[in-house]
């Protein structure tokens, strides 16, 4: 299955998509906000991003234009989280070049159909 690093400062957030994804196969790695989650990608390739918009240190909106602009992950499979499901938030993270967006709290099978949609 598909390696998924997970952005996302909240640590129950970070334990129930973590066993999702690992009850459905899926490999996981977790990284508490923006600048980690670089410093992990910097470590080895990883298949999609699940990441939260608000975070201390770098937020999910900074990150994902990091991503974008950085021709080693431009093509890299981002889904946005957020807890607050404004149109706002939907509509920049969409411009800036997310691949998909949920809102917290998300069904897992919601959160798993989105994923396999990139990841099969």
């Amino acid at each position: 299955m598909a390696k998924i690093l997970i952005v996302e400062d909240y640590p129950v957030t970070q334990r129930v998509l973590s066993l999702t994804l690992k009850n459905s196969g899926h490999e996981v790695q977790i990284a508490n906000h923006g600048l980690e989650a670089l410093e992990q990608l910097n470590l080895g390739p990883v298949d999609l991003a699940l990441v939260d918009i608000a975070m201390p240190e770098m937020d999910g909106l900074e990150l994902l234009r990091h991503l974008r602009n950085d021709k080693r992950y431009n093509a890299l499979p981002v889904i946005m989280l957020t807890a607050s499901g404004q149109d706002e938030d939907r509509q920049t993270a969409l411009n800036i070049g997310a691949d998909g967006f949920l809102t917290k709290p998300t069904s897992s099978r919601e959160l798993l159909e989105t994923i396999h949609r990139f990841v099969g």
